[in-house]
């Protein structure tokens, strides 16, 4: 038995009246919010829940809330339920919401690599055999910080993966206390009467300084640990589907945490602490925008159009797109297929070509060359792809507008084929894939066509209204004005070395404001502020002086990817280097609203009760008070039909507004604007400019991730950052990244 000594001592004063100050109406700037007061009843409130739910981070799952569901690859997913006590219009409010997360499954680990990894299903045929050099790294890779128990003897202790020991289980020998040097497999025979089966098979270190070998049969993967592995399209689809309810069915799985055992109220915890928490959701009333006519092309002529239909979406019946190009000069590459998938490519030519005419987009019905029949294994080897695809743009006199890809399957080669084509090169891809080309639907080729359209320079929609004659107040038709997104995408979990990348956009048509010029660049590993901002800030505003020979009068910039601890450390430094960008120019100083757009957050609107409860709330719904900030300018908008699952309205909060915009007239930007997203013909749940950052961003991680030599995982020193290679003069102008 042992004696342990435990001091307690008092760290802070906890006093409710600072979070009865903030939370009133009156003093809005004289008190900030008391974030450990706040904490500590967070604390209490969860208490609770801990006694039966694993948790992570803010989140508590439970077996409870529907059971494990295996997704395969040795992942099971399971539902729980985040809570968070956040401070509203109305006072403290609790927001609770269903979750889902993929964790490893608790069997042994032997039958769980066998799940993971393909290559070890032979393994119980093949106890003697032994694994290559690539299959340990991947075996070492799949394992890392995961913890386990053993199975051997009864004991509560867990054990950390740390690798894969050098030798096998059969040549592996250490030290006893009384320093003899024992053989591992004499050991268990000898200790616990256990014969090891797999005994080619390298043993789990717990540690490097104090190894502990430990037989890989003998160990069991422990429970409640988050699977940290990047997930398969399948496993993506299952975890999606697990989390995918109707609203009447989330909100009823919501009010059971609430009134059952571990919701966060059901214990004693809150009443001694003499927290009421009411388990009814708040109510309120929200508003429905009207949505913005649209202009399309028809031949030439502009026609206008109301998104009338519930899911305000529209289609190109009768009309065109807004501004269709000219592509007369272009390439089509297959990758893999059938013999038959191949022969429909001549069909696919027609009928794309076809319907771009019908959209009023000119593809020229004869490629430069015949199409190219290549295998998938040309995907494995930059070099041999790049000298096929520099080949094909010399056969077009170094001229060609667009190469199409048509792939058997998706491939890690899509990423060489994207930097190669756009920053190697000077190519315009699209890629698309065989099975959407057996129906080849007219859905098919018309989101192809649009896609194509708005990479070459095209324009699939515009406001019939212009934004100056929608809020003349603040906007002007002389005094052009530009909308920016920025987004900071971060390696995988597990990659404690590759850079962050970090994309902003900037609109430079005016009034239109649907064509927007991209900058990327690869910055601190997890470095969330954007490092380099200045400088892209000072790129954009130069492209926006090539199109409008002016600068624009108004930045309104949308942030993406922000947790609300950010928030004031983003203004601060990226207000201040948008600024310094601007201050290369002379004597400007263009009125700046920075504004932080959410999507990653757990609120949701339900209609009421004396409505049809299981639809969602349709686009347009914007709530701006009573569940909002009590002191700052935010508001969750829904611009999108939910067709799956419940809709997520997205979260804008406003933090610097120099340009003054009442609540309404912002809404009312923001709004209009999601429905000039050019890849579809309906209103997206983000705002562009963000939508389009978010895609630069990950197009970043592309060409980082294939061209660094980057991938893969490690716990080791942070290397200095690698550059982006950069995009070509003819491509960095268009929207690519789309």
């Amino acid at each position: 038995m042992k004696l342990y000594r435990v001091n307690i001592k008092v760290v802070s004063n906890l006093n409710g009246r600072d979070l009865s100050k903030y939370l009133s109406k009156e003093k809005k700037d004289l008190n900030s919010l008391p974030q450990d007061y706040l904490q500590a009843l967070d604390v209490v409130l969860r208490e609770n829940p801990l006694r039966e739910c694993t948790p992570l981070g803010r989140s508590l799952y439970s077996n409870a809330l529907g059971g494990a569901k295996d997704i395969g690859g040795g992942a099971i997913g399971r539902r729980g339920f985040f809570q968070s006590l956040r401070p509203t219009q109305q006072g403290l409010a609790l927001n609770v919401d269903l979750t889902v997360t993929a964790f490893h499954e608790s069997i042994g680990v032997i039958p769980y690599l066998q799940k993971r990894l393909a290559f070890l299903n032979d393994l119980d045929e093949k106890k003697t055999r032994g694994l290559t050099v690539d299959e340990k790294k991947e075996v070492e890779k799949a394992l890392k910080n995961v913890k386990v128990f053993v199975s051997h003897r009864e004991t509560i202790q867990r054990y950390k993966v740390h690798c894969l020991t050098d030798e096998t289980t059969e040549d592996l020998w250490f030290r006893d206390r009384d320093g003899v040097n024992l053989w591992v497999v004499s050991y268990f025979k000898e200790q616990y009467n256990y014969d090891i089966q797999y005994r080619n098979l390298p043993c789990l270190q717990t540690s490097r300084r104090r190894p502990c070998y430990l037989p890989m049969e003998l160990c069991v993967v422990c429970d409640g640990q988050k699977f940290l592995g990047k997930l398969s399209d399948e496993q993506t689809s299952k975890i999606l589907k697990l989390g995918c309810q109707k609203p009447r069915e989330r909100k009823a799985i919501i009010d059971g945490v609430m009134a059952g055992p571990f919701g966060p109220s059901s214990g004693h915890q809150a009443e001694e602490f003499d927290l009421h928490v009411s388990k009814q959701m708040t109510k309120l009333n929200g508003r429905i925008l009207r949505p913005p006519k649209l202009k399309l092309g028809d031949g030439g002529e502009v026609r206008d159009l109301f998104p009338s239909r519930h899911d305000r979406q529209w289609n190109f019946s009768g009309s065109q797109v807004f501004e269709g190009t000219r592509i007369g000069r272009w390439a089509l590459i297959s990758f893999g297929g059938t013999p038959e998938q191949k022969s429909n490519i001549p069909k696919f030519i027609n009928q794309l070509t076809h319907k771009c005419q019908q959209l009023g987009i000119f593809l020229n019905r004869q490629t430069v060359i015949k199409p190219q029949f290549e295998s998938m294994q040309l995907l494995n080897n930059v070099g041999l792809l790049e000298t096929k695809i520099k080949k094909i743009q010399k056969l077009a006199n170094n001229n060609l507008q667009l190469l199409i890809c048509v792939m058997e399957k998706k491939h890690k080669g899509y990423a060489d084929l994207k930097r190669l084509g756009e920053t190697s090169i000077g190519v315009m891809s699209q890629c698309c894939l065989y099975q959407n080309l057996a129906r080849l639907s007219s859905q098919f080729l018309a989101n192809l066509a649009i896609k194509i359209n708005a990479k070459i320079g095209g324009c699939t929609v515009a406001l019939y209204t212009s934004l100056p004659a929608q809020i003349p107040r603040v906007l002007t038709l002389d005094e052009p004005v530009m909308f920016m997104g920025a987004d900071v995408t971060h390696p995988h979990p597990l990659d404690d070395f590759s850079p962050s990348v970090a994309a902003v956009v900037g609109s430079v048509n005016w009034p239109a404001a649907n064509k927007y010029v991209s900058k990327m660049r690869s910055q601190t590993h997890r470095q969330e502020i954007i490092e380099d901002l200045s400088s892209m800030v000072e790129e954009i505003l130069h492209d926006f002086i090539r199109e409008l020979s002016k600068l624009p009068k108004r930045l309104i910039f949308f942030r993406d990817g922000v947790s609300e601890t950010q928030f004031q450390k983003v203004l601060q430094d990226e207000l201040q280097a948008i600024r310094v960008g601007c201050s290369r120019f002379t004597s400007y100083n263009p009125q700046i609203t920075f504004v932080v757009v959410q999507k990653r957050h757990h609120t949701r609107l339900f209609r009421a009760e004396t409505v049809v409860s299981d639809e969602n709330i349709p686009p347009g719904t914007v709530v701006d008070s009573v569940i909002t900030h009590p002191k700052e300018f935010d508001f969750y908008l829904c611009s999108h039909w939910g067709v799956k699952g419940t809709s997520r309205p997205t979260h804008y909060h406003v933090l610097r507004d120099e340009n003054e915009f009442t609540s309404d007239e912002f809404q009312k930007l923001v709004y209009n604007l999601c429905f000039t997203y050019v890849k579809c013909t309906k209103p997206v749940s983000l705002v562009p400019p963000c939508y389009y950052a978010h895609l630069a961003a990950y197009r970043g991680r592309l060409y980082l991730d294939r061209s660094g030599g980057l991938s893969g995982f490690t716990r080791g020193c942070p290397p200095k950052t690698a550059p982006l290679p950069k995009v070509l003069e003819n491509v960095k102008n268009l929207m690519f990244y789309c």
